[in-house]
Parts: structure tokens; C-alpha cells; sequence
């Protein structure tokens, strides 16, 4: 759901232009970057910014929730974000921080379905402290079992605190309605038996840092007051001697949806009903327009400048809340709408203005100016999100986790370029159909008699 929310955050209301073709393709990644694959597999991607003295560091492991394919051992991915910063005999936990500390600098990280990032923002001078205390890290990681055990206890606090969000239910429970087979079935905390049973899995949790933190797994991004050369050879000094591993999971492939599926959550605590309705999508694709139309129907059919949102939320007032999420993911994954509605009597209203308008964009082509608008909106949008080399290392890390390369950036945004109204019409008629659909609503349970 966050990324949903995100979506409705930042999204940019777009006005309606008469301009009916589509925009001339153009590099969306204004910056002339490097990239260099060592021996061992590991990449670097270097990106010299305009922006002086400060240097991005995000070391992006193409391991998440996705990569857990064994029963029982789920939220590993998750639980090696709080684990790597344990430290190591070189570097122990209070050494690394204090360090970062004095270089001015800040270090976290985060992890998703689909790859796990670390990130450092700091001065220039301190990039070759930086590169080596990260290799010293990702190479030597060394936890006691104590260790181990505690924050195995701090991840189950973490997932019963976001268990008390219905957002956060219903996002969980709709993950776990939509799949039977793949491993999108369960969110980045993974399920909560298998977290309840962490403390007692050390063994295993070697033999998963082992399997993926390898430079096979692994891209660094530099972005900022840096130049190619010299930053490589620094990843190289102090990263060239990292053992390739071979290991591959085999991530199961998830069956043709047959039907509909539903789901109801009664929620305990007071709140105002939610509504998920997902379609299951296509993987992330650069070379097709799927990708790009999806994400273009997500802003057309359910933003703020949509008819729906326009109805429901500003007109009716039957909902507080309306937002849309398309497929961005190594695997296919889903197209997400939400609803948050104001009161139990209109859930239904709700879900069928919804279907109906889904149903809508399946039989008709959007109108040429509309489409053209939020065409230019999603360049704008990323854009300026670029305003900085932070920002920039981030939007660099997600589409690396996705292809390994800047460049798919430019590629995707090439087809939304070339998107036409027909071609939005042909996506939803493809993907957002009533067998692939999986509805969850989650309302507060009515009191026992």
C-alpha cells in the first residue's frame, strides 16, 4: 500500500491539453553515467552530478521477499536490513556509526519485494572510507546468536506495529488472497509464524547471507561530485576480491487466475472501511508498452483529475480517499486500487463505480489530449524529482533493481512516448479482467451480541 500512497502524494494535477500526438521521444536520465562490471560479478554505476561535495553511495542486493522460496524462512531479506548493521571485527556496530557520524554523513536502508538497498549520503573526501567500510560489511558481517535473537524480536515488534494499521492488513491480505504460488503470496515482513519462529533459525540465516550477499546480487551507485574512473578503481580495491557465489533460487511461477476472488477482514479498533480491488498485471517490461500503459491508466482512471475521483470524492463525498498503483516488478504482480469510504452502507456503491469505470476504460479509448497530459506529467514528475545526488542515486536504484541498468529508464519512458489511446484500451482489455480480479475490503467488526 505505500507505494500506492506514495503515488497519491506526490501526484501533480495535470491540465487538459489540446496537443493529441505523442511527445517526441527524449532521454528521461539526464546524466552521463558509467557502468563496470568487475570479474566477480559485482557492478558499478557512476553518476557525476551538477551538485558539488556531496556523494551518494546506494548498494543496491537484487535479493527481497521474492527470493525467500523456502517454506518457513520468510522476512529473511528483510531481517538482513536491520542484521547488516551488526558489524564486523573491523568495523563493530559502535565503530561504523560513530564514523559515519563524524564524516557529517547519514546511513539506512530499505527493503522491498524485490531487492534490498543500503545507502550513505556524505562529503567527497569521505568516499574512500566510505567504499571500504561498505566492502569491510557486505564481505565480514558477524552476528552472535544473542544477537541474532534480538533483533529477530525487534522485527516481530516491527510487524505487530504495522499489524495495527488497517492499511497494512489489507495490503497483507490481499497479497495473501491474490497468490497461491509465488512468492509476492507474502509482504516483506513475511508471515508472522515464520517470524515468530526467527529466533530460532541462526543457522539458516547464514545460509542465506550466504546465498545472496555476493557480488553477483550486487550494484553500487555513486552519484554526486565524483568522477568514473577513480570511483571504480576505489570498488575495486577494495571490492575486487569478494568471492562470486552460484546460487539461483527457483522463484515458482505463478498459475493463470481461473476466477474471482474475495475477502473480507473484520478489523477490531475503529475505522473508516477500506476497499482493495487488484488485477493481476504484467512483470515490469522496458521493450513492450504494457508497463507504461498500466501506469498511464492508474492516473487516468483513478488520480485526482480523474472522473471516478471527481465523483466519489469531491461530488458524492462517499469516500475520503482514491488511488491507484500499476505493475512495477520483476515478476507480474498486481494493479491496485484503493478506496477508503466514509461510511459501511456505501462499500458497495464504492466497488461499483469502480468496476464501472474499470469497465469503461476496457471498452473505449481514452481521449488523445488527456493521455498526452499525463504522458508529460509522469516525465515532469520524475524529473523533478532529481533535484539532488541523493535523489538521484534512489531513482537510479530502483530502476537498477529492475534491469541492472540506468539506461531501462530511457526505454521505458520511450514508450510512454509512443503510448496511443488504443494502446491504454488494449491493456486494461488484457489485464484487468473479472477472472484475474481479487477484491478484500476490511471493516470494523460489528460487537458481539
Amino acid at each position: 500500500m505505500s507505494k500506492m500512497l506514495s503515488k497519491l502524494l506526490v501526484f501533480l494535477s495535470c491540465a487538459v491539453i489540446a496537443a493529441a500526438a505523442p511527445i517526441p521521444a527524449q532521454k528521461i536520465f539526464p546524466y552521463a553515467y558509467s557502468q563496470d562490471d568487475l570479474p566477480n560479478g559485482l557492478r558499478v554505476v557512476t553518476v557525476p552530478t551538477d551538485y558539488p561535495n556531496i556523494v551518494a553511495v546506494y548498494i543496491v542486493v537484487r535479493t527481497g521477499s521474492r527470493n525467500e522460496v523456502e517454506p518457513g524462512h520468510t522476512g529473511f531479506a528483510h531481517l538482513f536490513e536491520h542484521l547488516m548493521f551488526k558489524g564486523t571485527d573491523t568495523y563493530p556496530q559502535q565503530r561504523y556509526n560513530d564514523a559515519i557520524k563524524r564524516m557529517g554523513g547519514a546511513s539506512n536502508a530499505f527493503t522491498t519485494d524485490d531487492f534490498t538497498c543500503f545507502y550513505t549520503v556524505f562529503s567527497k573526501e569521505d568516499l574512500p572510507k566510505v567504499l571500504a567500510m561498505e566492502a569491510d560489511r557486505f564481505r565480514n558481517l558477524k552476528y552472535s546468536e544473542a544477537e541474532f535473537k534480538t533483533e529477530t524480536l525487534a522485527v516481530l515488534g516491527e510487524y505487530n506495529k504495522n499489524a495495527s494499521n488497517p492499511f497494512s492488513k489489507l495490503n497483507e491480505v490481499l497479497h495473501d488472497t491474490a497468490y497461491t504460488t509465488h512468492t509476492y503470496k507474502h509482504t516483506t515482513m513475511g508471515f508472522l509464524k515464520d517470524i515468530e519462529d526467527m529466533p530460532n533459525q541462526y543457522q539458516y540465516s547464514q545460509t542465506f547471507f550466504s546465498r545472496y550477499y555476493r557480488p553477483e546480487y550486487v550494484t553500487i551507485i555513486v552519484a554526486g561530485d565524483v568522477k568514473p574512473k577513480p570511483t571504480r578503481d576505489l570498488v575495486a580495491k577494495n571490492w575486487g576480491g569478494w568471492k562470486r557465489g552460484d546460487y539461483q533460487p527457483t522463484i515458482p511461477a505463478e498459475p493463470v487466475q481461473d476466477g474471482p476472488r474475495e475477502k473480507h477482514v473484520d478489523w477490531s479498533g475503529p475505522t473508516l472501511p477500506l476497499l482493495a480491488i487488484a488485477y493481476k498485471g504484467p512483470a515490469y517490461d522496458d521493450s513492450t508498452e504494457d508497463t507504461a500503459a498500466l501506469d498511464a491508466l492508474s492516473y487516468l482512471a483513478f488520480s485526482e483529475t480523474s472522473d471516478l475521483y471527481q465523483k466519489l470524492i469531491v461530488q458524492e463525498q462517499k469516500a475520503d480517499a482514491l488511488f491507484a498503483s500499476s505493475p512495477n516488478q520483476v515478476d507480474p504482480s498486481l494493479f491496485e486500487i484503493l478506496a477508503r469510504v466514509k461510511k459501511a452502507e456505501d462499500v458497495d456503491h464504492v466497488r461499483g463505480e469502480i468496476l464501472a469505470a474499470v469497465q469503461q476504460f476496457r471498452e473505449k479509448p481514452v481521449d488523445d489530449a488527456r493521455l498526452d497530459a499525463v504522458r508529460k506529467h509522469l516525465r515532469y514528475e520524475l524529473a523533478l524529482r532529481m533535484d539532488n545526488s541523493e535523489t538521484i542515486a534512489q531513482v537510479v536504484a530502483g530502476y537498477v533493481a529492475l534491469r541492472r541498468s540506468p539506461d531501462t529508464m530511457n526505454k521505458l519512458y520511450d514508450q510512454y512516448a509512443r503510448l496511443t489511446p488504443r494502446g491504454v484500451q488494449q491493456a486494461a482489455e488484457k489485464y484487468l479482467t473479472e477472472n484475474a480480479r481479487t477484491i478484500v475490503t476490511l471493516e470494523t467488526a460489528e460487537p458481539a451480541k
